[in-house]
Parts: structure tokens; C-alpha cells; sequence
């Protein structure tokens, strides 16, 4: 869909991350995460919320850390399989995007834990277009710890580049992309830390992406709300569907995308479910 067809929305989720809320209490993130009812529970508040969205969103993303259980752990299998159980039943024309983790594929993710990956949830770097905007998966793992896989890094990147080349080709109306890790959660230039990209490589990312006309990025990873802009590029840290770090509720993401902007708005489960996306939104989707 190259060519811009009006106005539409879609919706922004993060981290499910199921088995976060019981080993986030008991404080033992390793090894408490063999219960996870209570994040089943938010996902089918999150899927009939969607659902029910009138008119349909383009699509739901999700932006990694769909299971807490990290490569390997004993009962990810267990998680991911709860987790697909109810994400079925999402509406059939509404299709699902998923971007990695680091619990999906692990801190220092290798060769092994991203096959995996692909082979259960799809591909851990694509793109797409939606109605002349040109939409960006990336594998931010690679950006936070890519010692393991180095070639694998140096293929996305090399990947991104033709991306970015096709975007400007095409003449996109807007570039959008979706990461897990945020490559800052509220400046350009604070710290590194667990929350956030390595200073020089979120440098060059965001570099590249302003010379590249990318209006937006958006991540999850942080269980808050968090933004802020480098040089016009918006950076919009969504909270979670799964367990709070913060003052957040429970939640999801709607943004719109018109012909000059992309607005966005977060809403609780309780309230998109009851009330829906509110008439401010929907009136920009009716501009044509």
C-alpha cells in the first residue's frame, strides 16, 4: 500500500511479559514466574478491548516481551503457548505485528534464541506499509548487546539502510518504527542504563533516522510512560499491558496517523474497553 489512502489508527501494546507480576512481588525475577493468571487476565481485557474498537485499527503491534520466561527457562514454552491461546482470538481482520524482547530473545541474544524466536512469533526485523506510510520493525536487542551475533547486527543494519532508501523512493507520508528497548526514555542525551540505548549507538540511530525523515519510534521495556524528541523525531514510550513498574495502569496505545501527523493517546484497559477511543480521534479519522 504505497499510496496514501486517508486517515487511519492502529494500536500500540507492550510487554504481556507473563510471569512478571508474581516474580516481581515475591521479588525473585529469576525464578518466581511459575504463575501468571493474572497477566492472562490483562491480555483478554486488551484483545476484547481491541475487539470492539469501531472503526477497526489497522493493526496491533505488540513490542516485545511477550513472556517473562527468558531462552531457555523452564516454563517459557508454558508462557508462550497461554499467551498465543489468547491472542487467537483477536479479531481475524485485524492482523498482529510482534517485535522482540529481551525476554523473548534474551539480553545477549545469539544465533540460537532469535531462530527460536522467528520460528514461533515471525521475523525479528521487517517491514511494512500501510496506506503510504512506511512502517519499521527493528531487533533492538542487536542494538543493546549484539557480543554473540555480531554478523547479525551488521545484517539489520545493513538491512535498514535499503529500508530507509525505499521509504524516501517511495515518497512515505510518515516512517514509523517499532522497537522494544527505547533509544532514550525522556532526553536525547541522559544516561545509559538498563532502560535505554548505549549513548553512542543511540547517537547514530538517531541520526540516522532524522536524516531519514522517521517521524516516530515507538517501545515499550520501561512499564511507564516515558518521551521526549531528538531534532523533530518523536520517541514514545508506551507502558504495559502486563505488570506496572510505575503510576501507570494497564494499557494500550491508540495513534492515529493523518496526512501531516501522527497523535496518539494511552488508555487504560477499563476505559478503551468501556468507552472506546474518544470523539477528538475519531474526528481526525474522519478528515479526508
Amino acid at each position: 500500500e504505497y499510496q496514501w489512502k486517508g486517515p487511519f489508527y492502529f494500536i500500540q501494546g507492550a510487554d504481556p511479559q507473563f510471569g512478571l507480576i508474581k516474580s516481581w512481588t515475591h521479588g525473585d525475577t529469576n525464578n518466581g514466574d511459575d504463575e501468571w493468571g493474572e497477566e492472562i487476565k490483562l491480555a483478554e481485557q486488551a484483545v476484547q478491548a481491541v475487539n470492539k474498537l469501531n472503526p477497526k485499527p489497522k493493526f496491533f503491534v505488540l513490542c516485545g516481551d511477550l513472556v517473562h520466561g527468558m531462552p531457555g527457562s523452564r516454563w517459557k514454552k508454558n508462557q508462550e503457548k497461554d499467551l498465543k491461546d489468547v491472542l487467537k482470538n483477536t479479531d481475524q481482520d485485524i492482523p498482529l505485528v510482534f517485535v522482540s524482547g529481551n525476554h523473548d530473545i534474551g539480553n545477549t541474544p545469539t544465533r540460537e534464541t532469535i531462530d527460536d524466536y522467528c520460528k514461533n512469533w515471525g521475523d525479528d526485523y521487517f517491514s511494512f506499509w500501510v496506506g503510504g506510510v512506511f512502517f519499521l520493525v527493528l531487533n533492538s536487542q542487536l542494538y543493546f548487546d549484539s557480543s554473540e551475533c555480531p554478523e547479525l547486527r551488521q545484517a539489520q543494519d545493513a538491512w535498514l539502510d535499503e529500508q530507509l532508501a525505499v521509504a524516501a523512493n517511495h515518497k512515505a507520508k510518515h516512517i514509523i518504527v517499532f522497537q522494544h528497548i527505547p533509544l532514550f526514555l525522556s532526553k536525547p542525551d541522559e544516561d545509559h542504563d538498563y532502560f535505554n540505548l548505549d549513548k553512542s549507538v543511540r547517537q547514530e540511530i538517531m541520526e540516522k533516522f532524522h536524516k531519514a525523515g522517521v517521524g516516530a519510534v515507538f517501545a515499550g521495556h520501561y512499564h511507564r510512560n516515558a518521551g521526549g524528541s531528538y531534532k523533530g523525531l518523536e520517541m514514545v514510550v508506551s507502558s504495559a499491558i502486563g505488570c506496572q513498574l510505575g503510576q501507570d495502569t494497564h494499557g494500550l496505545r491508540v495513534v492515529v496517523v493523518t496526512e501531516e501527523k501522527v497523535v496518539h493517546r494511552y488508555y487504560s484497559l477499563t476505559e478503551l474497553g468501556s468507552h472506546g477511543i474518544e470523539k477528538e480521534l475519531l474526528d481526525l479519522l474522519a478528515e479526508q
